[in-house]
């Protein structure tokens, strides 16, 4: 019986490699991570270059004490986070590296271990039914989603093709037929509306088709990565995912080339936004360089002018000054620039884009290399001193496959002494938010005016099997979650993610050609029907401030008349206010629906004067929100956990300016960082704002002034043109007898 199957499984083989094209015939092992002349070169390096050699150290150590433990491939039953899924993806880790550490090292001990590996799951994949759990919209085998299961055909593949050619032929057309073709038509052919999007789940998707295909030599495996799965009828696009998105928007083609043209713009930005732009990155690049490496006539690297490496530096600008990503769109804090798939990025980036020795100094922070070329090439340079500091500037990302459906600003002074991060981009696929012209603040790398980020405990079953909980939707991605203008309670395109997928936010002018003044500008008109936003945001360090500040100004026209709710999500202790509130003896929901049901009402007070002013204390330093207000309006401060008895959201606070009865209207606030705090000496330095008056001058359809006064009594005029934002533009404005002219979008005077 068992010669039978062994017949068989060589009559197989021969068939497939008779359909092979010559091209594939030919192709040595390994190809895709590694070369065999990589290799060479790799072996003929080893105890010569530190990083290197302390990475292949770890990896040795973390695959030898799996080997010691002993192959466990469980029945799969748990979420994110539960055994059976932390087991099978530590199986994907374990045989990657052994695979890696087998070509490197020579030991057959590693080579062994995958094999057995493989042939476990071999064992028990063709009786394997969908997995337990019901929650996706594309359910797994191993994993709860086909997603989770594309990332472990990635590592196998890669760990396959790794001791492809230790293994017999009668091995290879056995793990072929009933492991891994089977596989690949499952998470492609079977689930189509997993498989045929634009999306970073199809990514994983198509680079695990695509990366089999090239191990085993199967060009309809390659073609079907390529350009997706041919479809007899109609996907329906109705279905919704776990994340609440629709699968793939009408019109979209899918494919891997298909993933690289529309989610990511010509600047290299991921739609999804950077966290999720950190996780794609990995099969991104990995099959690229499969593909790199057995298909060089594709120029896979070359495609779309170089986007991939692109996108590396893009994703590495949308840092804060400790390397975490900022949190746009559903996205966990914390996540940086240290995770492997990281790692991965700056050393493909450095060895195929030029050899650009800033990417030296984070892998020097990072600790770790790719074992393969690009990850020598990294640890040779930075043995030899060729290291010099990444330093990041203002940038701004065009959005959209054209780069012109919006986009993310990032003004940095200094060296990311202070960091504002302006959203005006497109929606963002399913993972996007609902928050036009929202912004972030930082100062060296701590958040001062924070973006929520998504509501998710990654890989703790606990807390809904490790999975987005219902609140990212209700709360997260409403729109008065964010640092932007809610109107009638409601969030931009009523939350709809159809409706916001037809529109993005236009750059109205960037310019960051100062080092005194850094501005951004962008509107939209689709968000609310009727009414459309002008922002306007601007760094400033002017004279007598001993640190710089944001200059905010919101410009609103409508129609009809609305209620306006623009929130500043603080983080910190309340220090002092210049208007006096209320705080309710017990505590309500501030609303019924869109994210307001999740806030607790703590304060109510109403403006003293034209102008308020409020400060709190940060991670040891000050600082004053300045805002011109209008004596109706009302102060709110709020507070999350409202509604919330499972405690899924983060107590945090807000100050919220709301405005009621009013149509054209027009917000300008300063957010001033000053001072610090010493627990230890107990000293406050620089406690108080160094702003006596924040006063709008003059606004109308084509221009908004204002003067900044300090408590010098200094007048600093800024001023704004809201329609001819060209830099060629000249421009003429009396204001109170004084006239001011200027050429370009804006004029400051006296900063």
């Amino acid at each position: 019986m068992i010669m039978a199957k062994n017949k068989y499984a060589v009559f197989i083989l021969m068939l497939t490699a008779l359909s092979m094209s010559p091209a594939v015939q030919s192709q040595e092992h390994p190809m895709l991570l590694l070369t065999r002349s990589g290799v060479e070169t790799i072996r003929s390096q080893l105890g010569k270059v530190p990083l290197f050699d302390a990475s292949v150290q770890s990896a040795r150590e973390f695959v030898d004490a799996e080997i010691a433990l002993g192959i466990d491939t469980p029945v799969p039953k748990d979420f994110s986070g539960g055994y059976t899924h932390t087991r099978h993806k530590q199986n994907y880790m374990a045989a990657q590296q052994a695979g890696v550490l087998f070509q490197i090292l020579q030991d057959e001990k590693y080579a062994a271990y995958v094999r057995d590996m493989l042939f476990q799951y071999e064992a028990m994949y063709k009786d394997l039914p969908l997995h337990p759990q019901e929650r996706s919209y594309a359910r797994g085998k191993l994993f709860w989603q086909c997603l989770n299961d594309s990332v472990w055909l990635v590592a196998m593949s890669e760990a396959y093709d790794a001791i492809y050619e230790w293994l017999s032929a009668e091995e290879r057309a056995q793990l072929e037929q009933n492991l891994f073709r089977p596989y690949a038509d499952f998470i492609s052919v079977h689930n189509i509306q997993f498989y045929n999007r634009v999306h970073n789940h199809s990514t994983w998707g198509n680079a695990a088709v695509g990366m089999i295909g090239l191990v085993m030599g199967d060009e309809e495996l390659i073609q079907r990565a390529l350009h997706g799965v041919a479809e007899d009828g109609e996907i329906d696009f109705s279905l919704q995912d776990n994340d609440g998105g629709f699968l793939r928007l009408a019109g979209q083609q899918p494919g891997f080339l298909s993933n690289l043209d529309a989610p990511f713009s010509p600047d290299g930005y991921f739609t999804e936004g950077p966290y999720y732009q950190r996780y794609a990155m990995y099969p991104f690049l990995m099959f690229a360089l499969a593909l790199h490496n057995a298909r060089p006539d594709l120029q896979i690297l070359q495609h779309k002018d170089g986007v991939l490496l692109k996108a590396v530096d893009a994703l590495l600008n949308l840092t804060d000054a400790d390397g975490e990503f900022f949190p746009l769109n559903d996205a966990q804090k914390g996540m940086s620039w240290f995770t492997p798939s990281l790692v991965a990025a700056v050393d493909l980036a450095y060895h195929y884009g030029g050899r650009d020795p800033r990417l030296l100094s984070i892998a020097e922070q990072q600790g770790s290399v790719l074992l393969d070329e690009a990850g020598l090439s990294v640890a040779i340079g930075v043995r030899d001193g060729k290291a010099e500091p990444y330093e990041k500037h203002s940038i701004n990302l065009g959005d959209g496959p054209d780069g012109k459906q919006g986009g993310v600003a990032v003004l940095r002074y200094g060296s990311e002494d202070l960091t504002l991060v302006f959203k005006y981009s497109a929606q963002g696929l399913s993972h996007g938010h609902y928050d036009k012209l929202s912004f972030s603040l930082y100062e060296r790398g701590d958040e001062i005016l924070q973006d929520y980020g998504m509501v998710r405990f990654v890989n703790i079953q606990k807390k809904g099997g490790g999975n987005y909980l219902p609140e990212n939707k209700t709360w997260a991605k409403q729109t008065i979650a964010h640092n932007t203008l809610t109107v009638n309670e409601t969030s931009h395109f009523g939350g709809d993610y159809a409706k916001g997928s037809e529109h993005s936010s236009q750059l109205h002018f960037y310019d960051a050609s100062r080092s005194d003044i850094q501005v951004v500008s962008a509107r939209e008109d689709n968000a609310y029907p009727g009414t459309q936003m002008l922002r306007t945001m601007a760094v400033i360090k002017a004279e007598n401030f001993k640190k710089p500040f944001v200059l905010d100004i919101l410009k609103v026209t409508s129609d009809t008349s609305n209620q306006y709710d623009l929130p500043f999500h603080f983080l910190g202790q309340v220090v002092d206010t210049t208007f006096e509130y209320e705080s309710p003896a017990s505590l309500s929901a501030l609303g019924q629906d869109n994210g307001y049901q999740y806030l607790y009402l703590e304060g109510k007070g109403i403006p003293a004067s034209s102008n308020i002013q409020f400060t709190w204390l940060n991670s040891g330093r000050f600082y004053t929100l300045t805002s011109a207000t209008r004596q109706a309006d009302e102060l709110l401060f709020t507070r999350l956990g409202a509604n919330d008895p499972e405690f899924n959201l983060r107590r945090d606070p807000a100050l919220m300016i709301r405005r009621k009865n009013t149509g054209d209207t027009i917000f300008v606030s300063l957010v001033e960082p000053h001072g610090a705090y010493d627990p230890v000496s107990e000293f406050a330095v620089d406690p108080d704002s160094n702003i006596s008056s924040l006063d709008i001058l003059y606004d109308d359809d084509d221009y908004t002034a204002v003067a900044i006064v300090d408590l010098e009594g200094q007048a600093r005029v800024f001023i704004v043109a809201n329609v001819n934002a060209a830099k060629s533009a000249q421009h003429e404005l009396d204001i109170d007898g004084k006239p001011y002219r200027w050429s370009g979008p804006f004029y400051a005077a006296d900063f």
